[in-house]
């Protein structure tokens, strides 16, 4: 059996309420007597998950951070030693249901904040699967898990070897992929965004990579009326998704991009 940690009280609780089977043990800061600290024991208690109060130089070795807020849990996790799901999986299940699906493409986001707050954008906003190259990207860590704020228990996070070949299936289920990026005319107001959809963030610091912007069907801005010029990563993230739920609210006045199968 392969361990990884988690840490904060909403990665820990969303693991025990979502997938307590997978909760090993949890350790407390001893530190602590508050209300939050009961509501975890109760969950602990209920799930007959031990749970163990340590002082705060033990509590900072298991997190391998000071980040933790007072809660560190060992899990379960696949043969790898990873915590992510399966991209092939994850597609089959979603497409060609009758809501059409909308993926979260991350092309090496690097902060393991930024890449914890883009889940939790995602789970936010109803993406279905965040999709994610192996190399170059920031892992699945305690960290990212601590900033997803229990996001990723419920929004697949899956970690592929080729980001581009992953853009190539989801267009050949149908999906319309949009890499978001500064310079071009297409922005959020005059795109169309109601139809299986794909959304691409590019880079911290160098935005999308060459292949990766050539494979997506489109390239749009977020429209900036501000003397800033760029926004980071996980806020756009988070305004390219609300937009595109507006437009399937049908607050937006384009229509659906249509995309034959395998074309």
């Amino acid at each position: 059996m392969k361990l990884a940690r988690i840490m904060g009280f909403h990665a820990v609780t969303a693991r025990l309420t979502r997938r307590a089977s997978s909760v090993v043990e949890i350790y407390v800061s001893s530190a602590r007597n508050d209300a939050r600290l009961a509501q975890l024991q109760a969950l602990a208690d209920a799930a007959d998950v031990p749970l163990q109060a340590v002082d705060a130089g033990r509590l900072k070795a298991l997190a391998q951070s000071d980040d933790h807020q007072g809660v560190v849990a060992l899990v379960e996790v696949a043969a790898d030693g990873t915590i992510a799901a399966d991209f092939d999986e994850v597609l089959a299940a979603t497409v060609g249901r009758p809501a059409p699906p909308l993926f979260l493409l991350l092309d090496q986001i690097q902060d393991p904040h930024n890449l914890g707050a883009c889940i939790r954008s995602a789970d936010a906003f109803g993406a279905d699967a965040v999709i994610v190259p192996r190399h170059g990207s920031a892992p699945l860590s305690p960290v990212a898990l601590k900033a997803a704020s229990g996001a990723a228990e419920t929004t697949p996070v899956c970690y592929v070897g080729n980001l581009v070949q992953a853009i190539e299936a989801l267009k050949a289920a149908g999906v319309w992929v949009l890499g978001a990026e500064m310079e071009t005319d297409a922005t959020l107001f005059n795109t169309p965004l109601t139809g299986p959809m794909a959304w691409v963030m590019g880079n911290e610091g160098k935005g999308l990579r060459r292949l990766t912007r050539e494979h997506c069907d489109a390239l749009v801005a977020i429209p900036m009326l501000g003397a800033v010029e760029s926004l980071n990563v996980s806020v756009a993230t988070a305004v390219c998704l609300y937009a595109t739920q507006a437009a399937r609210a049908g607050t937006h006045p384009k229509s659906t991009p249509q995309r034959t199968i395998g074309a």
